[in-house]
């Protein structure tokens, strides 16, 4: 039952999520090869906005929420789940986390990519009207950016990340909805490997840990 109701969501939302856009449009708008300009390598927004221009970073932008979006509305209203509402059927989880770990490791880039924040917005986005996960994650940013601001970026993110698990996991006890803080999890994890790994965030570090002695 789960290979023949579930898997294949997975499978598309794992290969949305590894269409890295910002190669795509960067070759659309002629800028070259983003990921090798950017000192992180890292094929999303930011990249594209900072070496492909506006339109260039606006596409992928809104390509990169799509891709996280789509897949999960797919299932949603094609899916079949053992419950009158996927979010208690723990095999939802898989279906939310697959465009983001897609997007960290992307089968049409030998499994890099980048670090997701976009199709993490995106596969929230997708389960509204049950909005309170993306709102979780809209605030943690906000809050981590603006009002009590970190820095550098990969503490940022990864205490943001953090944030809005708790968060999730304390809405999912309550409601029964335990498929999104699991999926939340593996999403988590995915972007937190992929900043470990980038090296614009650690020669980030490495620059303000020396600025400090």
């Amino acid at each position: 039952m789960f290979l023949l109701t579930v898997l294949p969501f997975i499978i598309i939302g794992y290969l949305c999520g590894s269409v890295l856009f910002a190669q795509i449009w960067a070759k659309i708008f002629r800028k070259g090869d983003i990921i090798e300009k950017a000192k992180d390598h890292n094929p999303g927004a930011s990249n594209a906005f900072t070496y492909g221009g506006f339109w260039c970073g606006f596409l992928t932008l809104i390509c990169d929420i799509l891709k996280g979006i789509i897949p999960i509305r797919l299932f949603l209203t094609f899916g079949t789940y053992s419950d009158t509402t996927p979010y208690t059927d723990i095999a939802f989880a898989f279906v939310l986390a697959a465009p983001v770990i897609g997007h960290a490791f992307s089968i049409f880039n030998s499994f890099n990519g980048g670090k997701g924040i976009a199709t993490t917005f995106g596969c929230l986005i997708g389960i509204i009207p049950v909005y309170q996960p993306v709102f979780f994650m809209a605030i943690s940013f906000i809050f981590f950016s603006i009002i009590l601001k970190i820095s550098p970026h990969l503490y940022r993110t990864a205490i943001s990340y953090l944030t809005t698990l708790i968060a999730m996991s304390i809405f999912g006890l309550k409601t029964g909805m335990v498929a999104l803080p699991i999926g939340f999890t593996f999403i988590t994890v995915a972007v937190m490997y992929r900043l470990h790994k980038s090296p614009e965030e650690r020669e980030e570090i490495e620059v303000n840990l020396a600025w400090k002695h």
